[in-house]
């Protein structure tokens, strides 16, 4: 007797690979409609980190939630700043951190960004219900759960 495979065991890739391409290419749809904003992929999505976050967060704050490395953020936030988007201020508690605001500028820009990803969301997310949607993220959740425990084993092992 021969047992079907589960449909994501099915996939072409791994269903971690199909989610990495996945990832990539809801990315570029978001930042081929932002482009005529002047936002670059590393620029949108550190706005929207910071909005998520709430502005007065610290740039160490923001590369820890963006997961990339200080000298990247340093070069974006420097780029959102020139285009008047953000100003960066000195925190009164610790003068070696800066904390990041968005400038009256930056908060129509963020308007616009939301906008624009409300209606990806709604062609990225077309076809599929409420509880496939919310179904899809528990298990991204577990997944990233997952493989944060995976790694904390391998460092302790």
């Amino acid at each position: 007797m021969t047992t079907q495979k589960p449909f994501h065991e099915t996939l072409d890739l791994t269903l971690i690979g199909n989610m990495g391409r996945v990832h990539r290419l809801c990315r570029e749809a978001v930042t081929i409609a932002v482009e005529p904003l002047g936002l670059t992929q590393s620029r949108w999505t550190a706005l929207m980190h910071i909005d998520m976050h709430g502005e007065g967060l610290t740039q160490l704050e923001l590369a820890n939630s963006l997961g990339i490395e200080m000298p990247s953020l340093t070069r974006t936030l420097k780029q959102l700043e020139e285009q008047c988007l953000i100003t960066r201020k000195v925190d009164e508690h610790d003068k070696r951190s800066k904390k990041i605001f968005f400038t009256k500028q930056g908060g129509t820009v963020l308007q616009l960004l939301n906008e624009k990803l409300i209606d990806i969301k709604s062609q990225l997310y077309s076809g599929l219900s409420t509880q496939q949607l919310d179904a899809l993220a528990h298990g991204i959740v577990e997944i990233e759960k997952n493989a944060l425990n995976c790694i904390q084993n391998q460092v302790k092992g």
